[in-house]
């Protein structure tokens, strides 16, 4: 962690989280997924780009990033990668990463507000969240077909649910596309990164601060150090 965070630096009376590679290790899930829809579809996964670029962004997206195709194209990919992906993906695939359940509860107990603005679909999103074994949040908003397109709207519809402005939230999350979310609503965003290709792309976006693990997003949050003794 770098040393001119101060504990508490991103101290806010509500934090919103990313729900991919944030909350929870969906990175395996999503690029074993992602293989079988590519090749169910007959693309060379020796020839389509970094599958990585799937995590974070709408599918969607990431599918026109990794194979350079059409929106049209890409959509028949995320129907068939949608399909496997509850066919084949059950809970114990995402785990939250270690200390998040519990920096989670130690959020709660000191009475702050917990959201989560994620870029999954809403309804897919609140499945997900609920088979796992987290606290509640006080409010989830993934993207709607139509009606919630972007990370900046996700973030937004945390902020209306909980009557709060911008000034009383911080974001965190591991993409660059948390950073320009929240930034475009006027928050600050702390970006989780686990390699250094992930730290510079953070880096490289503009995040207010960085950090590597649960224990040290407890320090920029102002959260006990302790935090994870008393859940265990």
């Amino acid at each position: 962690m770098e040393a001119v965070y101060e504990r508490g630096a991103f101290e806010r009376p509500a934090v919103l989280f990313d729900f991919d590679g944030t909350i929870a290790d969906t990175g395996p899930a999503v690029l074993s997924i992602s293989r079988r829809a590519l090749a169910a579809r007959g693309y060379d996964l020796e020839a389509v780009g970094d599958l990585r670029q799937l995590i974070g962004p709408p599918l969607v997206d990431g599918f026109m990033l990794v194979t350079g195709g059409s929106r049209d194209e890409a959509l028949e990919l995320v129907d068939v990668y949608r399909g496997l992906f509850n066919e084949y993906v059950a809970p114990d695939d995402y785990p939250p990463f270690p200390g998040i359940p519990e920096l989670l509860r130690a959020l709660l107990d000191r009475g702050t507000k917990i959201a989560v603005a994620t870029s999954r679909l809403d309804e897919t999103a609140r499945q997900m969240i609920a088979a796992l074994d987290l606290p509640p949040f006080d409010i989830i908003a993934g993207r709607l077909e139509p009606g919630r397109a972007t990370k900046a709207d996700c973030i937004r519809a945390c902020l209306d649910g909980l009557g709060m402005g911008p000034s009383d939230a911080v974001m965190v999350g591991d993409r660059h596309h948390d950073v320009l979310g929240a930034h475009e609503v006027g928050l600050p965003c702390i970006g989780v990164w686990r390699d250094e290709p992930a730290r510079a792309e953070l880096a490289g976006s503009g995040a207010d601060g960085l950090c590597r693990d649960a224990t040290e997003l407890a320090w920029l949050l102002g959260v006990d150090g302790g935090f994870m003794e008393r859940f265990a």
